[in-house]
């Protein structure tokens, strides 16, 4: 069984509540919105938009940047999605890696140990408000003081938590606490801030898996593993549309036909491939853009079975 869920921006009220309404319908399990402070809309506000208009359909940041998110700030968000949602609040977590958000808030962007550190002290100072505990921490990466949700209560008693995160320290991590490891096959954050270098190749899936092993040595039950996926084709000529992407990332048609982070096909061959991630990588979760809504909707019933 897969499970698949759509990332997506609004752009007007009535595009998105239909987009959260038709969503839902066709049996996507979520709608997640990304998280840029300053170069997108609020994801908690528009959730709680398309909360309004539908009754089961998860809602989550995909992801909050925890570099210039304050957990105080970021709990009573979630807190509040999850009261008008009735208890159908995710959140997402990531590092941030665009330059200019850290700016923003008047600090630079560190480097990447900082980042891991300021990420994992701010999901778990986040997960403790959440559950109701008061939260003190004094450390070069975050500062909190006394900090509470003392007139709001989530209404689950555990909101799950995706990390998402190509970072070995960060995999290890959510291998051993978070409800869901979002592979996001990024590589090297380029120059614009925005775009990356990509960790497509099998090998590189393989190593990153085994980071998640290991933190989750131990568990009773290990994190689910999902995968961005970063474009959907239906085509009966899968080979001529992989070769675009792989003249983009440099890896070869095989290759990109190959990855997860990747569906291009006919109905019948998407099927296959979500099949064949799931019994190689353990790969059952997927979220895709927009734009494949209408291409995915007529296969999810088999990709769910």
């Amino acid at each position: 069984m897969a499970i698949f869920s759509v990332q997506a921006r609004p752009t007007d009220a009535a595009s998105w509540t239909e987009l959260a309404r038709r969503v839902e319908s066709a049996g996507f399990d979520a709608l997640l919105a990304a998280d840029h402070p300053g170069h997108g809309p609020s994801p908690f506000v528009a959730l709680a938009a398309a909360a309004a208009v539908t009754s089961t359909l998860g809602l989550g940041s995909y992801v909050s940047n925890a570099g210039v998110r304050q957990p105080i700030l970021l709990a009573t968000d979630v807190a509040t999605l999850d009261v008008v949602s009735g208890g159908r609040a995710r959140l997402g977590l990531g590092a941030g890696h665009t330059p200019a958000e850290w700016r923003a808030v008047g600090r630079e962007r560190p480097d990447v140990a900082g980042r891991v550190r300021r990420c994992v002290a701010v999901a778990e100072a986040v997960r403790a408000l959440l559950a109701g505990e008061e939260v003190t921490v004094d450390t070069p990466d975050l500062a909190a003081y006394a900090a509470r949700l003392t007139g709001l209560r989530p209404v689950q008693d555990r909101i799950p938590l995706t990390m998402g995160t190509a970072n070995s320290t960060l995999l290890r991590w959510a291998g051993a606490r978070a409800d869901v490891v979002g592979l996001t096959g990024f590589g090297r954050t380029l120059p614009d801030g925005h775009q990356h270098e990509v960790r497509w190749r099998s090998d590189q899936i393989e190593a990153q898996l085994a980071q998640v092993t290991a933190g989750a040595a131990g568990r009773d039950r290990p994190p689910a593993l999902e995968a961005l996926v970063q474009q959907v084709t239906v085509t009966d000529d899968a080979e001529a549309a992989a070769a675009v992407i792989a003249a983009e990332t440099g890896l070869t048609a095989a290759a990109v036909l190959a990855t997860p982070f990747v569906l291009i096909g006919t109905a019948e061959e998407i099927v296959a491939a979500v099949g064949h991630h799931r019994r190689r990588w353990g790969i059952t979760r997927f979220v895709v853009r927009v734009d494949a809504v209408e291409a995915l909707a007529p296969v999810l019933p088999r990709l769910a079975a």
